[in-house]
């Protein structure tokens, strides 16, 4: 059997006339020879009845507390109502169809409730469904421990749930359904002449992914890729093409043109960033003095980010949320750091940036131009990070989306 996975969020399933746009695609999917197994997350966002945001509202009114237990059967609830309602949905078009739990589609987690990794799948149970000729609906964002416990998979679930599933049935394809045409070369509500992009690799999506685009949840793509199970991003509201996920030896194979190794993929960013700067004096041992710096903030629950180490100064970045928390960390330290708040990290990304030079200098260039100042940069194999203040962030994605063209 040839399976296809086709993922579909909440947005694209809030209203009967979007669900039969849906119930369409799978459809489709069927009529071209392929067994579709659709994942569905809950349909809609806070405020809408059965949204899993509304549902927590709902059990905590009266700030009631709930167990990380308790959580996960509530929040469970969306996805299988989602998937009750897209399979009578699909069956009103005159195919058949079935829903299954994320428990009865195979999927065994860990014991992590509210952020379960998946352990293992097993497909059987989908398989044979299928081979009876109904489409399966799989409710996105859950699975079971061994000992029964329904567990959620945290933030980006639904995508994971389709790239495991995906690998499991050694799919033809994983489609991620969203919201726009693509992966884009910038966020379109900040660049207006941000493209999507017809194809990229496995790396160079998660690095997007990482550092700020929302399209797909990095740990989806690195299950994906350990089969080589291609993804493709798509909108839910148009039939354009999308962009192909690959293995960059799938992505140039049959090509001598070298120069479609692009330098730049892709701009993005991360806003509400804190830098923090500690000085160190010279008479402490500078050594110890990071150790135990860097421990305690991870004692404290932590992550800190964009990381400068010199033996006189060390520069680092929080969330905004937590910085309050690391400055009171410090001070316990007897440290007294100096914060700059509301900054944010723009990210240059590009799988081909890799031993080329003057992709700084030309970074350099475009945020001179608009007067920007960088105030830390790093960088990787495939990524160039810049921190910019919160007001230069558009500006700054704007210069740097011009001066590489990303997309053309």
């Amino acid at each position: 059997m040839k399976f296809i996975v086709q993922k579909f969020g909440g947005t694209s399933l809030v209203n009967e006339d979007l669900r039969l746009k849906v119930a369409s695609k799978v459809v489709e999917a069927k009529q071209d020879g392929y067994s579709p197994v659709v994942v569905v997350s809950a349909m809609g966002r806070l405020g809408e009845p059965y949204a899993t945001d509304t549902l927590l509202s709902y059990a905590r009114t009266g700030n009631k507390e709930l167990t990380p237990r308790e959580s996960d059967l509530l929040m469970s609830c969306g996805e299988i109502i989602s998937g009750v309602v897209m399979s009578a949905t699909i069956q009103e078009l005159g195919y058949p169809a079935i829903v299954l739990t994320g428990a009865q589609a195979g999927i065994f987690t860990d014991n992590g409730h509210n952020d379960a990794r998946i352990l293992k799948v097993d497909p059987q149970n989908i398989i044979r469904h299928a081979h009876a000729g109904k489409i399966v609906v799989v409710a996105g964002f859950q699975g079971s421990t061994g000992e029964g416990e329904i567990t959620t998979l945290g933030r980006g679930g639904s995508d994971t749930t389709a790239a495991a599933l995906g690998v499991a049935l050694d799919a033809e394809y994983v489609d991620i359904y969203t919201d726009v045409d693509g992966i884009m070369t910038a966020d379109p509500r900040i660049v207006s002449d941000a493209r999507p992009l017809g194809a990229v690799t496995y790396n160079e999506i998660c690095q997007l992914a990482h550092e700020g685009a929302k399209v797909i949840h990095p740990r989806a793509v690195e299950i994906a890729m350990q089969k080589n199970i291609p993804l493709r991003i798509k909108s839910t509201f148009s039939d354009a093409p999308g962009t192909l996920v690959t293995s960059y030896g799938e992505l140039y194979r049959n090509t001598i043109d070298i120069t479609r190794d692009r330098t730049i993929t892709g701009i993005t960013h991360i806003p509400n960033i804190t830098r923090i700067k500690v000085a160190v004096r010279d008479d402490q041992d500078h050594l110890d003095f990071q150790r135990k710096l860097f421990n305690n903030l991870a004692l404290a629950g932590i992550s800190v980010d964009f990381i400068n180490v010199h033996p006189e100064l060390i520069h680092f970045t929080v969330q905004n949320v937590v910085a309050v928390k690391a400055v009171q960390v410090l001070k316990e330290m007897g440290i007294k750091p100096e914060l700059l708040a509301d900054c944010a990290k723009v990210a240059v990304v590009g799988a081909g940036m890799t031993g080329v030079p003057g992709v700084m200098a030309k970074i350099v260039e475009a945020l001179a131009k608009e007067k920007v100042q960088i105030l830390q940069s790093a960088d990787s194999y495939t990524t160039i990070w810049v921190l910019v203040r919160k007001e230069e962030t558009d500006k700054s994605i704007q210069a740097l989306h011009r001066q590489f063209k990303p997309g053309e």
